[in-house]
């Protein structure tokens, strides 16, 4: 792992964001285990996929989060919103309460 300051060229620099983008991927992995985990929950308690409330205190705490690091927070709040929507989207799939149940093609 190296600084930014410490890379003396691009392929060293290239190097590192790669590196970067692997762990975020790891991540992502990581958090897509909670929400199939939250399926599960969801499914024997009846709660729906989406939860207004929830959404929004995800929302807000990503963009809190940005700004306390010093990154965009309105980059952070539209990342964090996709991220969300795909996990609902996900969730609503597997529930069986998606747009597409009972349509057909």
């Amino acid at each position: 792992m190296r600084a930014p300051s410490n890379c003396r060229n691009m392929t060293e620099l290239r190097a590192e964001i790669d590196r970067l983008d692997r762990a975020l991927i790891a991540l992502l992995v990581e958090r897509t285990g909670y929400i199939d985990r939250a399926i599960d929950l969801k499914s024997e308690t009846g709660l729906p996929a989406r939860i207004e409330d929830r959404v929004n205190e995800v929302l807000r705490n990503a963009r809190a989060q940005a700004e306390a690091q010093g990154f965009d927070p309105d980059l952070a709040e539209a990342l964090w919103a996709r991220i969300v929507d795909w996990s609902i989207a996900r969730e609503e799939r597997v529930l069986g309460t998606d747009d597409e149940e009972g349509k057909s093609e």
